[in-house]
């Protein structure tokens, strides 16, 4: 499937893997040598990515359509791939023992299987309105905890770096609300010309994002008012990334992103003055693909 949609995109998987294996590496090395916690992150990370291969339903599925045996050895298969680029890099900065950790506890999640026994709504700060905001924030509710824990941390040891980071994993999972396209009955619901609904969608986006980041900026520059300018210039790049990252959803809409979007959006990160033209253009390519949907 992976496949198929790099084709589809015009561009040949080999070249399509290379450039996703490059932006992984790059972004890990990255986390290294800005903070001394990266090895524990990128665990978290891949622990994360794993637990979601451990879903009840999506097991229960593949027991129906394998024996015991055939169903173990594609789990530990599919946990063990999942977490070699995490390996790779882990061994690369000689953090051996969390490699080791990391890959029994992958192997363990192989044998388990996690079931949603409760039925429970998880309160937001947000009204119905965005409901990005409402579903986002409550599949990823557990990153902000860990985003103000950072942030103490940061501030206890002195390292300005982490809590840096911790600015920027709000804003990750905020970006992260506004990757999936919603039902076209959902854009089609807003009386809106596309340039105001897009405009909207930005405001929302950062009036909320404003509220998360709010705890760590005041603690940023209560502890370190000397980086005032570099607090506000990550604040206003993460801004630029989450009204480029929605202008893209848009341009592609009622398609997934594809790559030609994501490659655009890799190179903008690696270099941010580029989203000063590919903020620009998602924009005027989101109003022309919505005209269809709003009038």
């Amino acid at each position: 499937m992976t496949n198929r949609k790099l084709i589809a995109s015009g561009l040949e998987p080999v070249f399509g893997y290379l450039l996703l294996s490059a932006g992984f590496a790059g972004l890990s090395l990255f986390l290294f040598y800005i903070t001394e916690f990266a090895p524990y992150i990128l665990m978290l990370i891949s622990l994360g990515l794993t637990s979601k291969l451990s879903e009840g339903r999506r097991n229960d599925f593949l027991k129906i359509c394998f024996n015991e045996k055939r169903y173990r050895l594609i789990r530990m298969i599919e946990n063990i791939l999942s977490i070699i680029p995490f390996l790779m890099i882990l061994m690369y900065k000689q953090f051996f023992a969390g490699s080791i950790v990391l890959t029994v506890i992958s192997l363990i999640f192989a044998l388990s299987s996690f079931k949603k026994s409760l039925n429970f709504t998880i309160p937001t700060p947000f009204y119905k309105k965005p409901f990005e905001f409402t579903v986002g924030f409550r599949n990823t509710f557990f990153i902000f905890p860990v985003a103000y824990v950072l942030t103490v941390i940061a501030v206890s040891v002195d390292n300005f770096n982490l809590g840096i980071f911790s600015l920027l994993l709000i804003f990750l999972a905020a970006l992260s609300f506004y990757t999936q396209p919603e039902n076209e009955y959902f854009v089609w619901s807003f009386a809106l010309s596309p340039g105001k609904f897009i405009l909207g969608k930005a405001q929302t986006a950062l009036l909320f994002t404003s509220v998360l980041s709010l705890p760590v900026i005041l603690t940023l520059t209560f502890f370190y008012l000397e980086n005032i300018e570099a607090i506000a210039a990550f604040y206003f790049t993460g801004c630029l990334f989450l009204i480029t990252l929605i202008s893209a959803k848009y341009a592609a809409y009622p398609d997934e992103m594809n790559l030609p979007e994501g490659i655009i959006i890799a190179v903008s990160i690696s270099f941010p003055p580029l989203l000063l033209v590919s903020a620009p253009y998602f924009y005027f390519k989101a109003t022309s693909k919505l005209q269809r949907y709003l009038v």
